[in-house]
């Protein structure tokens, strides 16, 4: 079995190349895992803060009130409410945790309120 320089030298640089693949997968793979663990510890202290509603109707007082309660009736389901946001009154539903859980909910609501939007809930 003869081998050659050259092919000593080609399996030596191989075996080289590998391990700092490997070497750098890990270290990506590290810092993933710790930016994951960041976002994990932000959600649990910051729970509480914002999330998502959508909005059905934004106008007048009576409107809002009488929209809110068909609402209820047509989605007993999620919870509605209505506030007054100057200059106008606001009837939303939620509150939703992600804009996904929202867009999806969205898509139901919208065959009732056609204009009903996703809003951030910054509280």
């Amino acid at each position: 079995m003869n081998i050659s320089l050259k092919n000593i030298k080609i399996l030596a640089f191989i075996a080289v190349f590998l391990s700092l693949n490997y070497s750098y997968a890990q270290t990506e793979s590290a810092k993933i895992d710790k930016l994951i663990e960041q976002k994990r510890a932000f959600n649990k202290k910051n729970k509480n803060l914002g999330g998502f509603k959508i909005q059905i109707y934004n106008g007048n007082e009576s409107q809002a009130y009488k929209i809110e309660q068909e609402s209820k009736a047509n989605f007993p389901e999620y919870m509605t409410s209505t506030k007054y946001k100057a200059p106008e009154w606001k009837t939303q539903i939620g509150p939703f945790k992600t804009r996904l859980e929202a867009d999806r909910t969205l898509l139901i609501i919208k065959k009732k309120y056609v204009g009903a939007i996703v809003i951030e809930d910054k509280n």
